[in-house]
Order: structure tokens, then sequence, then C-alpha cells
């Protein structure tokens, strides 16, 4: 198995492999040969198991198996064994673990991850040796759009996706201009031009994006320009700490009730808790959130909670729906895994029931979903409607998918 290396350039093809031809096997008169087993299926969760992400790594990986419980613990014909590996959030260390379930662990299909810059090594990998990839969380626009390929799926969400949802709600309100704020970073940056986008498509404008490089939360300089701005909402990125605090100093500074604060769905989610009533009575736009009436989220809610004694939360929906996709797929192939254009178009062909609300999968295998409006109230992002129905990622120089 080739290895992946940092430096490696993203491409490549799949080398063929040959067959062994072998002669007929001779059996006794009158004896029935058994069926043979198929081989155990091998699959890897790379996702972070430590560190500042591990709830979310933790949320992922149950969800993931508890669909395939639900299962019978097989996919496509299959007896799964899921490989877990812990990838830290460190994009250094990458590489080689990604080389560890390839190699060692033999896995035939990847799951993961969180972190944005760990996700690239996954996506090398199924783009250079066609292993199935589900990315359950991490939303950099590239794996769906310029680095898009046959093997590479998401489960989750563009980071555009939620922020163009918040923008064209901001503009169905009567909102004329609005500002962003957020990190100095690709999150923040593909946040930005979604709600600019979202803003635009509503008749808005998108006049100003003030930005403080990542992980400063040193907000006040960035409050004092608000006021003289001249717009009427602002908007923002932020996620865990920086989030918490950001709410935290804005509501202090006296802005709430002069310019209402909005933003993509990870400005309070999984926080609510600790931004107290600052947060209470902000609207954020994302694919999931509390409340939503349908049947198959009912049932997902009460198996996850008797399993993990956990709430769930949009990252068990994004690894209960990786999942459902893989397992869609090889469904498609018998569980063969290696057949990448027939687990392709049968992901691609399926509407996939989700906690979310069902949703398909757009050309460049990006979820073409619901972007649910949401807002705080005690203590909970209830969903009072949709800011944009069946919303894809544009999908921008997507030629392999």
């Amino acid at each position: 198995m080739p290895s992946i290396s940092r430096r490696s350039v993203l491409g490549g093809s799949l080398a063929g492999a040959g067959t062994l031809a072998l002669p007929p096997l001779a059996l006794p008169p009158l004896t029935t040969p058994a069926l043979a087993q198929p081989a155990v299926l091998r699959i890897g969760l790379m996702l972070p198991f430590t560190g500042t992400f591990a709830a979310l790594g933790e949320a992922i990986a149950s969800a993931f198996n508890l669909h395939l419980k639900e299962l019978g613990g097989k996919m496509g014909g299959r007896t799964v064994e899921l490989v877990r590996v812990d990838d830290e959030s460190d994009p250094a260390k990458a590489p080689s673990n990604v080389n560890r379930l390839l190699g060692r662990e033999k896995v035939e299909a990847l799951v993961g991850t969180v972190h944005s810059g760990v996700v690239m090594a996954l996506v090398q990998a199924a783009r250079e040796q066609q292993i199935p990839l589900i990315i359950p969380n991490a939303g950099n626009v590239a794996a769906t759009r310029e680095l898009c390929a046959p093997s590479v799926f998401r489960s989750s969400f563009s980071n555009w996706q939620p922020a163009y949802g918040m923008g064209k709600a901001l503009a169905a309100k009567g909102i004329k201009k609005a500002a962003w704020v957020t990190w100095d970073y690709a999150a923040g940056k593909e946040s930005a031009e979604g709600f600019g986008d979202g803003l635009r498509a509503g008749g808005a404008e998108l006049t100003k994006v003030l930005t403080l490089p990542f992980p400063e939360t040193n907000f006040q300089p960035l409050l004092a320009q608000l006021p003289g701005l001249g717009v009427q909402a602002v908007g923002s990125f932020f996620a865990g700490g920086g989030a918490i605090q950001f709410v935290k100093d804005y509501a202090a500074a006296g802005l709430r009730d002069k310019l209402p604060l909005c933003g993509s769905g990870f400005l309070t989610e999984g926080v609510l808790k600790a931004q107290g009533a600052a947060a209470e009575g902000i609207q954020t736009a994302l694919h999931y959130g509390d409340g939503i009436d349908n049947a198959k989220n009912t049932a997902f809610r009460a198996a996850y909670k008797a399993t993990t004694n956990r709430d769930a939360d949009v990252y068990a929906v994004q690894g209960y729906d990786a999942a459902q996709m893989l397992a869609i797929g090889l469904a498609g192939t018998k569980g063969d895994a290696a057949a990448a254009k027939e687990l392709s178009a049968a992901i691609r062909a399926a509407k996939i029931d989700s906690p979310r609300g069902a949703f398909t999968i757009s050309a460049s295998h990006n979820p073409v979903q619901t972007i649910w409006l949401r807002e705080a109230k005690n203590g909970e992002n209830r969903v009072i409607g949709a800011a944009a129905e069946a919303l894809a990622d544009p999908g921008t120089g997507c030629k392999a998918a």
C-alpha cells in the first residue's frame, strides 16, 4: 500500500491489480461444497478521542456504532469490525495515522474527521487509492469542491452552507446591511463567503468583515467598531471557547439590543450552558437543532440516549448518517468496498432518512439539506423554521466526483 506523506501532492491514480487463475477444485461425488463466508470488513474511524474535540469524536463514533448495531453488525453482507484511531486533532500526525489504518490495520473504508486540517490526509488517501471516505464533520469546502473525488463523501456540511442560510434568513426579515465577525482562518473565511452569498440572494449586503487571528479571544477592538459600521445586524462564526467568550463579551458591551447577533450554528452549538443568559434570543442556522419533529429523529434521540446516556447533538447525527451512507454504498456493491464507481452511484441515488430530515447527495458529494433557523431559548437551540431548504454547496471546481 503506497504510504501517505505530508508532502504528497493530492491526486494520483489507482494501480491496477491482477488476479491469479486457479484450476477447478475436484470434489467427491454427491458432496455439496460449503459456501465461503465473506471476510470481515474493517472500517477505520479516525477521530479525536482526546483533547479539545474528544466529545465530538465520541459522539460521532457512538452514533456510527448505533446504526451498525441496528444493521446487525453487518454492511453489504459482511461483518464489520471498527478500528478506532485517535487523531488528536493534530494535522502533523495525520499522515502516519492514515498509513497505519491502510497499512497495518488493513481497513477498506475510512470515516473521519472533525478537524479540517486533519481531514486533508484522509482526502488524499481516498483520492489516490480510491478508498471510500465519509467525512462526518470537517467543513472545509475544498474536500467537496476542487478536491472532490468519486470516493469522498460528506455526511455533515460545508462551512458555506449554514452561513448562507443565516444570511438568507436575515435578508428575508428585511435586513439590508450586515457585518460578519470571525477568526482569520479557513472556516471563518468560508463562512463569511456563505453569509454574504445568502444576504445577496435576498437583496441585502455584507458590508464589512472583521477578523482577528485564530485562536485569540480579545474581541474588544472589534466590538468597538461595530456601532459605527451602519449595519442592522451582526453575524459571526466562532466555536467552542471562542464562541462562549464572544457571546458574553457582545452582551457585556451593550450591543445585544442595538445590533442583533446571529451566526452559523456553531456559535451556540454545544456551548449554550456556558454562555448562559448572554445567548438568550440569538438566532443561528444549522442543519440540525432541538425540536425537529419527525419519526426518525424521535427514534434516534431515544436510542442514542439509551446507549450513551447523553442527548444527541449535531455531531451524533453526522456520525449516524455517515454509517447510513456507507451502508447504502456497500449494499450497492454487495460488500465490495473497492468497487468505487458502484459504491458512489449507490450513495448518489439514495435519499438518506436522517434525524435532521431526509437529504440527498449533490454531484460533488455534499448533503443537499435543509438549513434550519434556530433560536437560543432556555438552554436549547430551538428550531423555529427553515432558513434554506434543499441547500447544496456550490461545488465550485469539482470535476472528478
